[in-house]
């Protein structure tokens, strides 16, 4: 998590490292990493069956077809550790090409603009924008 926590500093667009996780892979062209995807429990306490997961990150150096192969081995691993379903968010902005190329089905609109409530962040930790959520599931 270290190692992929620090590719995500230096990297991502608008997140920043997690705080935990079940899991990280790292994408290599053969002579450096070039991608990290970081997965976790899922974020909302509803999804959090105890047969899902959720990708807390992905992020790449912009490397040809990194995101979807990170994608496809996400699933890859968390249906061998038993899970039924994995889901990820992206942003209103974002096309969602590199999940539909690895076979992710598109759920819908999720979550708000901003986080609500009394654990709201005062500054806001990512872009004010509508989600969309993605998932592969066992069957799918």
């Amino acid at each position: 998590m270290k190692e992929a926590n620090a590719f995500v500093s230096e990297y991502h667009r608008h997140h920043g490292p997690v705080t935990g996780h079940k899991f990280s892979i790292g994408l290599s062209d053969g002579d450096r990493i070039i991608g990290v995807v970081i997965v976790g429990r899922p974020v909302s306490r509803y999804l959090d069956d105890g047969w899902t997961l959720e990708v807390n990150r992905l992020c790449t150096d912009g490397s040809r077809n990194a995101c979807s192969m990170l994608y496809a081995a996400a699933w890859r691993a968390a249906r061998a550790m038993g899970y039924k379903r994995l889901i990820t968010y992206i942003l209103e902005s974002e096309s969602g090409a590199s999940l539909r190329a690895a076979g992710w089905k598109c759920i819908g609109q999720a979550g708000g603009l901003r986080w609500t409530g009394k654990r709201r962040p005062t500054v806001d930790l990512y872009p004010a924008q509508m989600k969309t959520r993605y998932q592969r599931e066992v069957g799918q």
